[in-house]
C-alpha cells in the first residue's frame, strides 16, 4: 500500500504556495494527513468504498494494452486534441485517477494533478512514476476555486454516494470556461457482478447524467453513448455473470489479434462520438462547461 512520506508531494507543495489550494497554509504534511484520513474506515457520507487490491492490480497490468482501457483513453485524448490542439499549458485534474494510465496520457497537455480516494490507487500511480498526487474526497476537493482548465472524471461518478455534490465540486475548481470530461457506465439493465466488484452505486442513461450536470450548474456541450457496437456482446457477458458468487470485473482475456481489432473499432467509433450523439452504448460520454451565467451550486 502507498504510504505517503516526507517529500511525497513536492509538486502539490509548490501548488499550495501558488495558492491553488482552497485554504491558505496547506503544506505537504497536511496533504499526507489527508491521505491517512482516506485510509480510515469512517469515510463520511460523500466518499465511496474503494475497490479491492486485486482489482487495482488487474487494472495496473491491463490499462496500457487492454482494448477497453485503450479505447476509453483514446476517446478522451481525441476530444482534447480536437479542442485544445497542441497546447501544453493547461492545468488538468484527473479525479479518480485509478492506477494512473490516463494521467500519463494527459501530461502532453500541461500540468496534471492525479487524485484518488484510495491510497492503493495512488501507490500504483507512484509505480508509474507519477508524483503530483492528491488523496481525498471527490466531493470535498482541497483545491481553490477556478484552479483547473480541465477536469477528467473517467468512470468515477458512479462510485459516489452524492453525484451532484461531486459535480458541484468539479464545477467549483474549474476555471470559467473550463471543461469537465466524464464517462459513466450506461443502463441499469447492464448491472452485474462487474459493477459489484468495482463498487458501483448506479448506472446512468445519457439523459440522467445530463440532468445531474444541469443541477450542478454545468452546461452540457456533448452528451453521447459510447462503445455502441460492443453493446450486444457486453450485455451477453454481463448477463451470463450476473449471478456470480465472487464478483469480478468482466475483463475477458482475448487473443492479441482480437484485442488489436477491438482497439481499431473503438478508434473509429470515438471519431463518431465526437461528431454525433450515438443512440446507445455501454458508456455515457459527457463534456460539460463551467459558464459564468449559471447561478452558484449549493449542495
Amino acid at each position: 500500500m502507498f504510504r505517503p512520506g516526507p517529500g511525497a508531494y513536492p509538486c502539490l507543495t509548490a501548488l499550495a504556495r501558488g495558492n491553488v489550494f482552497r485554504r491558505e497554509g496547506v503544506t505537504a504534511e497536511g496533504i499526507r494527513s489527508a491521505a491517512a484520513r482516506a485510509a480510515r474506515p469512517d469515510r463520511g457520507r460523500y466518499n465511496a468504498p474503494t475497490m479491492n487490491a486485486e482489482e487495482y492490480e488487474r487494472m495496473y497490468r491491463l490499462e496500457d494494452a487492454y482494448w477497453w482501457f485503450v479505447g476509453r483513453h483514446h476517446l478522451i485524448e481525441t476530444f482534447l486534441r480536437s479542442t485544445y490542439g497542441d497546447r501544453s499549458d493547461l492545468t488538468v485534474l484527473d479525479i479518480g485517477c485509478g492506477t494512473g494510465a490516463m494521467s500519463m496520457r494527459l501530461a502532453r497537455w500541461g500540468s496534471v494533478v492525479s487524485a484518488d480516494f484510495s491510497p492503493l490507487a495512488l501507490g500504483f500511480c507512484r509505480r508509474r512514476g507519477l508524483d503530483c498526487l492528491s488523496a481525498g474526497d471527490a466531493a470535498r476537493l482541497p483545491f481553490r476555486d477556478a484552479s483547473f482548465d480541465v477536469v477528467v472524471a473517467l468512470d468515477l461518478v458512479e462510485h459516489l454516494t452524492d453525484d451532484r455534490a461531486a459535480l458541484c465540486e468539479f464545477r467549483r475548481v474549474l476555471k470559467p470556461g473550463g471543461r469537465l470530461v466524464a464517462t459513466v457506465p450506461a443502463y441499469r439493465a447492464l448491472w452485474s457482478a462487474h459493477d459489484v466488484a468495482l463498487m458501483h452505486q448506479r448506472r446512468y442513461t445519457a439523459r440522467e447524467f445530463g440532468a445531474v450536470c444541469d443541477r450542478a450548474g454545468l452546461a452540457v456541450r456533448r452528451l453521447s453513448y459510447a462503445m455502441t457496437f460492443l453493446l450486444p456482446v457486453v450485455w451477453l457477458v454481463r448477463w451470463l455473470t450476473r449471478g456470480s458468487r465472487k464478483p469480478k470485473a468482466s475483463l475477458v482475456p482475448v487473443p492479441v489479434f482480437v484485442n488489436r481489432a477491438l482497439i481499431r473499432l473503438l478508434t473509429w467509433e470515438n471519431a463518431a462520438v465526437l461528431a454525433m450523439n450515438l443512440p446507445a452504448g455501454v458508456s455515457v460520454f459527457c463534456v460539460a462547461q463551467n459558464v459564468l451565467d449559471e447561478p452558484p451550486c449549493h449542495t
